[in-house]
């Protein structure tokens, strides 16, 4: 047997965080050793962070980056480790992978396949490296290879598929298997999103299958720059199996994944392969000289509870997003969190997802840690428990108006005290007044309902704001924005109302979900929390904007249209594309107990309010990114402000359904 130690780092960065981020892999270079790990795999872009966006083509940060590698190859002696950084070579900017062994810099692997559709920007600023193309570079003070190389370490051939290399249809790992390599290793920023867990297992499954090798994945961990999450989960499979899983969604900073795989193993295997082609020349392979040492025994090491196939999505979003609002908030050094809650649903998850982002991180990490975490917080290092930490980060208001009910204000009362928040209710009376007062005296006339409904509507909700502000203000907190996906859709939130926030936490996730997500959470919940039975009085309510009077019998479904049709079509529109009378008639398809016409009401319903509402997605505080249904505008659905709103095609459709408009 060929025994080798291999491991794989998952490392919550921060861009531009040099010391943090030297720090931690510094940490992960330490776990590796005393592991006995001899090559090990640090995510893309380590050095400098993946979210550096446009700072990535500034000289500076590039010779910063240099300069930390250079301060880091000592830490690499004894060991072969690869460190993701951006490098300027010939006026150009490339995604790369600095391969060290033994405290010296050998080559660099130069990324070929850019990552450039939906949340990723990639050929914005990296050029994408050409096959087979090779180079040298002044790089931490050595002059070495870069570009599409493969690496001999004792007689082991190793070689890189950098993150997007693995996801295209011609992977980078095919060329590699043909020239024999034992190890692809795979450095990547791979974020989180419903259901792409199991898409990772099998590319790195059927990687090391197809590849006949050891595959190394590594990746990025946490809420690195602000919208993705990364959930780490390094893997490392040989021959067609996964040998070893790290963890997902850690609340830790750094985690070493390791195994001791038989090299021989995954030789024999690609030596009985009859259809694997086989290049015999000569590659000018990088040969370095590498001592492997002796592992006493096969080794794997496997993250318990692993099985992407049968993820609860439930589960998997409390998770991410306590995730995300823990690393968001640490970062942003925010002493806790500020809602707006209303009694409803929106705000009620958003404040049952705080809570849960402690819970969740003292679970795993210990109080004494988590409070260290918040040494900031003024009151943190006291606290007795995670209760009595919510009530120190966590501030809830209920702002009434006089449409508003003893229900949401009891449902309100009931979730603050249940999740330990430190609640306050005031009204916005006084404020509405005074605003409907001076405009109606500038106007010389009364506003009503007849005539005014949705000026009367919105001053109820924009003046909640300013008090909310304060608060977050006065506590310095993040002020947490409560508008969902479905809201954002067809743009049924008022600006600087219910959108007024720092961050927006769901504002990913549609209605529908949320619903179902809440109730789950009122009857099971996460196994670290348990359920929250207090969300009850919050289920039992048909979703209502509060807004008019109560004889009105206001209900957000009868402004809009039942939130799971509203968000099926937005999925046929936006996420496929689909003109409206495409989306009608799947929509008539799927909904036979309903009228040709009433499914054409809905659907031109949706394409208004959808081309209306751009200005307002445009302005929403940024969100986190959770699936591929994503509406925001800056990082994954662009849409223009002002267009022509789809008259022709809405035409047509009701001809088509017999509707007269």
């Amino acid at each position: 047997m060929r025994l080798v130690h291999v491991g794989a780092g998952a490392l919550n960065q921060l861009p531009l965080d040099w010391a943090g981020n030297v720090r931690r892999i510094r940490e992960a270079i330490a776990v590796a050793r005393e592991r006995g790990v001899r090559l090990l795999v640090l995510p893309e872009m380590c050095i400098s962070g993946y979210g550096c966006e446009d700072a990535f083509v500034g000289p500076e940060l590039n010779a910063t980056c240099a300069d930390l590698l250079a301060e880091l190859l000592n830490d690499t002696e004894g060991m072969a480790v690869s460190f993701g950084l951006p490098v300027l070579h010939r006026g150009s900017v490339y995604n790369c992978s600095a391969f060290a062994v033994n405290g010296v810099l050998v080559g660099v692997a130069a990324k070929r396949d850019l990552a450039g559709d939906g949340v990723h920007y990639e050929p914005r600023w990296f050029k994408a490296w050409p096959r087979g193309a090779r180079g040298t570079v002044e790089l931490a003070g050595h002059r070495v290879p870069i570009g599409d190389f493969i690496f001999e370490l004792d007689g082991v051939r190793l070689g890189f598929e950098i993150c997007e290399e693995a996801w295209v249809p011609a992977r980078t790992g095919a060329l590699l298997a043909d020239q024999g390599v034992d190890v692809v290793v795979n450095p990547s920023a791979s974020h989180f999103a419903f259901g792409k867990a199991a898409i990772r297992d099998r590319l790195v499954l059927e990687g090391s299958r197809a590849f006949c090798a050891v595959y190394v994945f590594a990746n990025l961990m946490g809420n690195e720059s602000g919208r993705l999450i990364f959930d780490g989960g390094c893997r490392i499979a040989s021959g067609g199996t996964m040998v070893a899983r790290g963890p997902r969604l850690s609340f830790a900073e750094v985690t070493v994944t390791d195994a001791v795989v038989d090299l021989d193993q995954v030789r024999t295997h690609r030596a009985r392969i009859a259809s694997l082609r086989a290049d015999p020349s000569d590659d000018d392979a990088l040969v370095v000289p590498f001592d492997w040492g002796e592992p006493p025994e096969l080794l794997a090491r496997d993250a318990p509870g692993w099985d992407a196939e049968r993820e609860h999505p439930q589960e998997i979003f409390s998770r991410a997003v306590a995730l995300a609002l823990h690393d968001y908030t640490r970062k942003s050094w925010s002493r806790g969190w500020v809602v707006s809650l209303s009694g409803g649903a929106d705000s009620a998850a958003v404040t049952a997802l705080c809570c849960l982002s402690n819970v969740l991180a003292a679970a795993e990490l210990g109080l004494d840690a988590l409070k260290l975490r918040y040494c900031y917080v003024p009151g943190a290092s006291e606290a007795a428990d995670v209760d009595a930490l919510n009530t120190l980060m966590l501030t809830t208001a209920y702002q009434s108006t006089q449409h508003s009910g003893d229900v949401t204000r009891n449902a309100a009362a009931g979730l603050a005290e249940a999740v330990g928040a430190r609640h306050f209710e005031w009204s916005v009376d006084g404020a509405v007044a005074a605003y409907l007062g001076a405009v109606e005296s500038a106007l010389g006339r009364s506003l009503s309902w007849e005539t005014d409904d949705v000026a009367l509507q919105n001053i109820q909700a924009r003046s909640r704001s300013p008090g909310i502000w304060i608060l977050a203000n006065v506590e310095r907190k993040l002020l947490l924005a409560t508008s969902n996906r479905s809201e954002a859709a067809v743009g049924y939130a008022t600006m600087d109302g219910d959108t007024s926030g720092g961050l927006s936490p769901i504002a990913g996730i549609d209605k529908a979900f949320l619903r179902k997500w809440l109730r789950w959470m009122e009857t099971e919940g996460l196994a670290e929390s348990g359920p929250i039975p207090a969300l009850r009085a919050v289920n039992v309510q048909q979703p209502t904007a509060e807004l008019r009077p109560a004889s009105a019998g206001q209900t957000d479904e009868e402004d809009l249209m039942p939130y799971p049709v509203l968000d099926a079509i937005e999925r046929l529109a936006i996420r496929d594309k689909l003109g409206p009378i495409s989306v009608w008639r799947r929509m008539k398809a799927a909904h036979p107990e309903a009228s040709a016409v009433q499914v054409a009401a809905w659907v031109r319903r949706f394409f208004e309010l959808w081309c209306r509402n751009q200005w307002k997605r445009e302005r929403y505080a940024p969100s986190f990114h959770l699936d591929d249904e994503n509406l925001d505008p800056k990082t994954w659905c662009r849409f223009p402000i002002l267009s022509g709103g789809y008259r022709r095609e809405l035409d047509a459709l009701d001809a088509l359904a017999g509707r007269t408009p």
